[in-house]
C-alpha cells in the first residue's frame, strides 16, 4: 500500500475509532435526554407571561398576521373582496384588486417573536395596467376557484388547481405565488383555502396520532416512515414516551436512521421535509412541539443551505411571512452537522466539498440577517465555514462507516450536550 493510501486510510479510521471509545453507557446518554426533556417542559409551564402575537407588540410598523378560518368565513371573504371589485368597476375606477406586498423589502424580523413578519403594505393589481393584467385576471381565477372548495368543502392539491386552467396559468409558479396573495388578502392560513401540497414530509419512531379517524403507530412503519398527512387539520390524539424530536434535512439520513432503529435505543421522533420544509411539515413539527412539550434536535448538512433550512423551521421563511406565526417552532436546537465538526471529528479532505461562489454569497447573507445576528454561536460557525471555503454532507460521516451517524455520532454529540 502507497503512502499517500496509508495516510487517507489512517484518517478515515482513526476519528471514528477515537471517538467511540469516549461513548458512555446509553443510560448515561439517556439520562442527559431526560434532563433535556424536563428542563424544556419546565420552561414551558413556568416561563413568565411574554408578548406572544403582534397585538401585544408595540411596533414601529403596522404588520399583517393571518388566522385559521372556517370554510363558511373564507366564502364571505372572497365575496366581499368581488363585491368591492364590482364596485369599483361600477363607479368607473375599473377592476382592481388591493394585494399585501410580499417583496423581500416588507418583511421585518421581530426579535421578541423569534420570526418574520409581514409589514402591512399592499399594491393595487390592476386589470387595466398592462404589467398586471394578466396577474389580477389569475388571482379572479384563483378567487373563483377557492369560492368553490369552500363551498363544497373539499380539498385539491397545489397541482390539481394548476390544471383547472394551464393556458391561464402557464406555470405552476404563476398559480402557486397568486395562491399565497390570495390567502394573504383575504386574511386566512392558506391551510384554509382547502388547497393542499402533495405529501413530502415524513415522520417515524415513537409517536402515535389519528389521520382522519385512523390510528398510526409511527413504530411500525419500517424504514420509509409514514408520509405526513397535507391536512394537519385531521391530525389528532398525538400520544409520545420519546424523549426528544430529530429533525434531518435529507432522506439518506433518515432512512439510515430509521433502519438503525435508533429511535429504540435513544426514544426520539425523527422526521423530514426531505430539502427545503414544506407547509404540512412545519405544521406537524409545530404541533408535536406544542402539543408533546419535547425539544427539538436538529441534524443539517455542514453549509450555508442546511442553516437557512433550519432558520426556515425556526424563523420562518421570507415568502410566507404572513403565516409565521402558525409555521415556526422555536428554539430548536443546532445539533449538528456543523462546520467546527468537520475538524474536530476528523472528516477526511476527500468527503469535504469546496465552496461555490453561491454558497459563499448566501453564507454572507445570512450573517446579515438578524435572526443570525442574535446568535454568537451560529455567527461563529458561518464565520469559520466562510473561512476555510468548505462544505460537508451529513453523509461524509458515512467515510467511518455507514452505521456511524447513528451509533456513533449523534449518541456522543447528546452525551457532550453539544448543540446550540
Amino acid at each position: 500500500m502507497s503512502d499517500k493510501k496509508r495516510r487517507l486510510k489512517s484518517t478515515a479510521t482513526k476519528p471514528a475509532n477515537g471517538f467511540k471509545s469516549r461513548l458512555q453507557p446509553d443510560s448515561a446518554i439517556l439520562a442527559i435526554l431526560e434532563s433535556l426533556l424536563a428542563s424544556t417542559r419546565s420552561a414551558c409551564t413556568s416561563k413568565t407571561p411574554t408578548a406572544k402575537s403582534l397585538s401585544d407588540l408595540n411596533l414601529s410598523s403596522t404588520c399583517r398576521e393571518v388566522t385559521d378560518l372556517p370554510p363558511s368565513s373564507v366564502r364571505h371573504a372572497i365575496e366581499q373582496t368581488i363585491l368591492t371589485a364590482a364596485q369599483s368597476i361600477l363607479s368607473g375606477r375599473g377592476f382592481s384588486f388591493s394585494v399585501p406586498s410580499r417583496a423581500s423589502s416588507n418583511h421585518l424580523y421581530v426579535p421578541e417573536l423569534d420570526r418574520i413578519v409581514l409589514r402591512d403594505k399592499s399594491s393595487t393589481r390592476s386589470f387595466s395596467s398592462l404589467p398586471t393584467v394578466r396577474k389580477s385576471a389569475i388571482t379572479a381565477r384563483v378567487l373563483h376557484l377557492i369560492h368553490q372548495l369552500c363551498l363544497k368543502n373539499i380539498h385539491v392539491t397545489k397541482r390539481d388547481l394548476f390544471y383547472t386552467d394551464v393556458k391561464l396559468f402557464g406555470d405552476q409558479s404563476q398559480s402557486d405565488t397568486v395562491l399565497d396573495d390570495v390567502s394573504c388578502m383575504l386574511g386566512c392560513t392558506r391551510n384554509s383555502l382547502n388547497v393542499v401540497a402533495s405529501e413530502k414530509g415524513v415522520v417515524v419512531g415513537r409517536l402515535v396520532f389519528t389521520d382522519d379517524g385512523d390510528r398510526i403507530d409511527c413504530t411500525k412503519m419500517g424504514v420509509g416512515g409514514k408520509a405526513i398527512p397535507p391536512n394537519i387539520d385531521r391530525v389528532g390524539g398525538m400520544e409520545s414516551d420519546a424523549l426528544f424530536i430529530l429533525l434531518v434535512e435529507k432522506d439518506a439520513a433518515f432512512m439510515r436512521l430509521a433502519e438503525d432503529r435508533f429511535y429504540n435505543r435513544f426514544p426520539c421522533i425523527i422526521v423530514t421535509a426531505k430539502g427545503q420544509p414544506d407547509v404540512a411539515t412545519r405544521l406537524f413539527l409545530k404541533k408535536m412541539k406544542m402539543e408533546l412539550r419535547l425539544p427539538v434536535l436538529a441534524l443539517v448538512d455542514s453549509d450555508p443551505y442546511g442553516l437557512k433550512i433550519l432558520s426556515v423551521y425556526m424563523c420562518g421563511s421570507k415568502n410566507m411571512s404572513y403565516d409565521s406565526g402558525n409555521l415556526t417552532t422555536p428554539d430548536i436546537k443546532w445539533l449538528g452537522v456543523r462546520p467546527s465538526d468537520l475538524d474536530r471529528y476528523g472528516v477526511p479532505e476527500q468527503c469535504r466539498l469546496p465552496m461555490t461562489d453561491q454558497d459563499v454569497k448566501t453564507g454572507r447573507d445570512l450573517l446579515e440577517e438578524e435572526f443570525v445576528k442574535k446568535n454568537a454561536g451560529w455567527v461563529e460557525e458561518l464565520e469559520l465555514m466562510l473561512r476555510t471555503r468548505q462544505k460537508a454532507e451529513i453523509q461524509a460521516l458515512s467515510s467511518f462507516g455507514f452505521q456511524y451517524l447513528s451509533e456513533v455520532y449523534l449518541p456522543l454529540k447528546i452525551q457532550q450536550q453539544d448543540w446550540l
